[in-house]
């Protein structure tokens, strides 16, 4: 603590003192407002026995496809996945918070656990009390599961908006990945896993053809009324000579 004659004229009042300390260990707020290390589109599907997700592993610092073994699909327990897209810090800090309360959860032994509905309740008022608070978690969540014997597949960005749906792209994939799963649903709304499947992949090298964040090593996740598994990741087989089918852009 230092008199406040020790400083200039204009500095604190006369009978003031001034915390050194305090002003060295005072720090701005700090808020995410551009994400560094980034996911793209991720992609959810119902089908006939359960549901399935998937995403690449490509993290990008900005246009450069700097990691590209990033895992993000994770399995919270055997109902329920969630993958994220957007700022992959942000996605980290949500899987550390949902594994604590998994284990606290476990820990109580009573019988419960998360279900993709419990869980996705929660995120909902999460990412909306980030939102509010104006420090959003800059992170698109797909969460899919299922509970009392039925699929469940539910979206929620980063304002809190949230809804159902049997199909989910979220970024990119949103615009030319969707529509190739609703018309797969439409065509046929139970389809098996095979099928499913099929779709994904379908999905999947389109996006790594369009989508300049994209990557062609991907995850995907499945759950069943048998549980819920992480798959190896799979590599997408492209053929560029389709590229000599785009033109106009020169």
């Amino acid at each position: 603590m230092f008199s406040n004659t020790q400083f200039w004229q204009g500095g604190p009042a006369p009978g003031a003192f001034y915390d050194f300390g305090a002003a060295c260990d005072a720090k701005p707020v700090r808020h995410t407002l551009s994400p560094m290390v980034t996911g793209t589109s991720v992609l959810g599907i119902r089908y006939k026995d359960g549901i399935m997700l998937a995403a690449d592993t490509l993290g990008s610092y900005g246009s450069m496809a700097r990691y590209k073994s990033l895992s993000r699909i994770m399995r919270v327990n055997d109902s329920t996945v969630l993958t994220c897209g957007g700022d992959y810090a942000d996605y980290q800090y949500i899987k550390s918070v949902i594994e604590q309360q998994v284990i606290d959860e476990e820990c109580l032994a009573d019988g419960f656990s998360y279900t993709p509905r419990s869980l996705f309740s929660w995120m909902t008022r999460v990412m909306y009390n980030r939102r509010t608070k104006m420090n959003p978690l800059w992170n698109t969540a797909v969460i899919g599961g299922i509970q009392d014997g039925k699929p469940f597949l539910g979206y929620i960005d980063k304002l809190g908006v949230a809804f159902e749906a049997p199909s989910l792209a979220t970024g990119y994939g949103g615009y030319i990945a969707q529509p190739l799963l609703r018309a797969a649903l439409e065509k046929k709304p139970e389809l098996t896993e095979a099928e499913a499947r099929a779709v994904i992949d379908q999905c999947l090298t389109v996006l790594y053809y369009r989508d300049a964040r994209s990557w062609h090593q991907y995850e995907v996740a499945v759950v069943t009324k048998d549980g819920s598994r992480i798959d190896t990741p799979r590599t997408v087989t492209a053929d560029w000579n389709v590229a000599h089918y785009v033109g106009g852009y020169e």
